[in-house]
């Protein structure tokens, strides 16, 4: 069974740190690629950063570049988000994502996207 799981969430204070993981089983990373998507109460699912599979192209949400930043470990089959900054409408699910495309591409559309984490809960608060 395919299966993406999301770790490093947690409590943090505004100006703080986190670094999330995405770890694969059942598959290789290597042909895909990984988006970082969250979704706050009340709020529809945005995407927060992709990478493409070799790494080459990345994306990133206007409200976290600069201060966010993805990457991947194909040997290791698995991507990060480093999360710096953090600000309280940061606080959300963040979820992983893979998609498969033809060509090394990047995008933060929810739909393009086949495989989904169970998400890991970020709470920026003092």
């Amino acid at each position: 069974q395919l299966q993406l799981v999301e770790s490093g969430g947690g409590l943090v204070q505004p100006g703080g740190s986190l670094r999330l993981s995405c770890a694969a089983s059942g598959f290789t990373l290597d042909y895909y690629t990984i988006g970082w998507f969250r979704q706050a109460p009340g709020k529809e699912r945005e995407g927060v950063s992709c990478i493409s599979s070799s790494g080459g192209r990345t994306d990133y949400a206007d409200s976290v570049k600069g201060r966010f930043t993805i990457s991947r470990d194909n040997a290791k089959n698995t991507v990060h988000l480093q999360m710096n900054s953090l600000k309280p409408e940061d606080t959300a699910i963040y979820y992983c994502a893979a998609a498969r495309f033809r060509v090394d591409y990047a995008s933060l559309v929810v739909t393009k996207f086949s495989y989904w984490g169970q998400g890991t809960q970020v709470t920026v608060s003092s």
